[in-house]
């Protein structure tokens, strides 16, 4: 690596570090205030506060790292050619492909720094900022679906006319295993309940049919303790539970959701796709933000950096439009994330042919 290699990496990943802070602390300082109350009537303690902005953190920052990286890019390249520093470094030969080599070597330490974060380690953390905003900052959730139907496994379909989650009881119980278009099991129940102790459920009241063929064999009881292939937590809050799970478990649960035939299996697959087309956003902004401020110009370097922020916000909006679609199942999910991608990269690679090089 050159010194020039250097300099203006070192100026690149010392920008994107420090844009990072100062967006990060604006944000936790508004989180902070509109949620103080909440904090007080829930009577927490500073550590308990303290350690949910230490999962908060991390969380956001991720989240907002292809908007810093390009408004880190705008920023150190806007500069440099406010110094005339990139004429310099054109005139001495070197061409404007090889000028950006240490944006892109930037960039893709923090793309794939970011997709680790995003696919391992931020999904862990979120599981506990999760578990603390379930329990101190959102109301009570009440699970108020009916006639409950789902395939639980491959012929396998479980029925329930109700569910309260906050007993973790459920009502007219059906579990039925179909092998092609014939019943071969089937166990009822009037009423389940969760028994933490022994994680099993109790059935009460039930009955179990065994058909083969023309025979049937039934067998009943007042009380039985059995495992099943549905959890108390399926019955909970799962609003964005997504955010707390590791790519591997997003690719368990959508397996699992498909099977079933669920209706918000697009909600996953949309995070799923998202962790992996984030990295790439970084590069396509990253080499957009230079080509946007590598012009010198007479105003200084605050219409670029406004410019900056202006591209930056309509590619989150692209994103979240689109994302939006693909949620309502408009869109097939990994089409919806790349949309954004695919039509900043055309943008960028049409601007590229007018700059100065």
């Amino acid at each position: 690596m050159k010194l020039l290699d250097r300099y203006i990496l070192k100026q690149f990943l010392g920008s994107f570090i420090f844009t990072v802070l100062i967006i990060v602390s604006v944000i936790v300082v508004i989180d902070l205030t509109e949620k103080t109350e909440k904090y007080v009537k829930a009577e927490l303690t500073t550590g308990q506060i303290f350690g949910y902005y230490m999962d908060f953190i991390p969380w956001i920052a991720n989240f907002i790292t292809p908007l810093t990286v390009f408004i880190a890019t705008v920023f150190v390249t806007s500069r440099l050619a406010g110094r005339t520093e990139i004429i310099a470094i054109l005139s001495s030969g070197v061409s404007f492909i090889r000028m950006l080599y240490p944006y892109f070597i930037g960039s893709v330490m923090i793309a794939v720094l970011s997709f680790i974060l995003t696919g391992w380690i931020i999904p862990n953390s979120n599981k506990t900022k999760r578990e603390f905003e379930l329990e101190y900052l959102k109301g009570r959730y009440f699970f108020d679906k009916t006639n409950i139907h789902m395939q639980v496994a491959k012929g396998k379909y479980l029925y329930m006319r109700s569910y309260n989650n906050q007993s973790n009881m459920g009502y007219n119980f059906t579990l039925e295993s179909v092998d092609s278009t014939k019943l071969t099991e089937k166990l009822s129940a009037s009423r389940i309940t969760w028994n933490e102790e022994l994680q099993k459920w109790t059935l009460m009241n039930w009955s179990h049919h065994t058909i083969d063929g023309d025979k049937e064999v039934i067998t009943e009881g007042k009380s039985m303790d059995t495992t099943l292939v549905i959890h108390p937590s399926e019955f909970g809050n799962l609003e964005k539970n997504y955010e707390g799970m590791t790519i591997p478990e997003l690719n368990d649960e959508i397996d699992k959701l498909t099977l079933r035939g669920a209706s918000n299996v697009e909600f996953y697959q949309v995070e799923k796709y998202t962790r992996f087309t984030s990295p790439f956003a970084v590069l396509i902004l990253t080499f957009m933000g230079v080509i946007v401020s590598a012009r010198k110009s007479r105003g200084g370097t605050g219409f670029q950096i406004a410019l900056g922020f202006l591209l930056s916000f309509l590619y989150i909006f692209f994103f979240i439009m689109t994302k939006s679609i693909a949620e309502a199942g408009g869109m097939p999910p990994i089409i919806s994330v790349w949309i954004p991608n695919i039509i900043f990269g055309g943008i960028a690679l049409l601007m590229y042919k007018y700059v100065p090089r």
